[in-house]
């Protein structure tokens, strides 16, 4: 019986010692064989909002609209910010005529921007101590003073439903910036 034990332990911990050194050895390897131009980790601070969106090209709708909006001065303050951030899907589902029209108009494409910030740095722990503090919803204030209404759909998806009563869903988390969060989303969010 005790040598049964024994033979036990020591396999786990063979096992252990062995999975450990695998994975240290392919650590290793893979810094050795990862391109250059290798996206860095969801959270490494590489700059501020801004730039964290402008070297994403998931976003770069966004940064464009960003810079098209006079808000990169903002946004580049020391915050925090959290942004829930449209990816370019989200913008291509908007109608080009409409999105022509809000490049052309400064000051209703940036109330539309301010519509997805939040002052303050809301992590997804954040998000989800608020959620329990809520009994399922939260509401945060936008830059502008407008509300966010965040949820757990259905699906067991993180949704915002904005003021027009349309639901997008967070569908990336914790991209950390020096002065702020990033949550990417699939839709974008309408003010009224």
């Amino acid at each position: 019986m005790k040598k049964s034990v024994l033979i036990a332990v020591a396999a786990l911990g063979i096992g252990f010692l062995s999975n450990k050194a695998i994975a240290q050895t392919q650590q290793a390897d893979t810094s050795k064989t990862a391109p250059a131009t290798a996206p860095a980790a969801p959270s490494a601070a590489t700059g501020d909002v801004v730039g964290v969106l402008s070297s994403t090209t998931d976003f770069a709708p966004l940064a464009l609209a960003i810079k098209s909006a006079d808000l990169e001065a903002t946004l580049k303050g020391p915050g925090p910010f959290t942004v829930f951030a449209p990816n370019d899907v989200a913008f291509s589902k908007i109608p080009k005529p409409t999105m022509d029209d809000l490049m052309k108009d400064h000051a209703k494409l940036a109330k539309l921007l301010k519509y997805h910030i939040v002052a303050g740095k809301y992590t997804k722990t954040d998000i989800i101590k608020a959620l329990s503090a809520g009994k399922g919803k939260a509401v945060l204030k936008t830059i502008d003073g407008d509300s966010l209404t965040l949820s757990v759909n259905d699906k067991s998806n993180l949704q915002i439903v904005d003021a027009k009563g349309n639901a997008a869903l967070v569908i990336s988390f914790d991209t950390m910036a020096s002065n702020g969060v990033i949550h990417g989303l699939n839709g974008v969010l309408m003010p009224q």
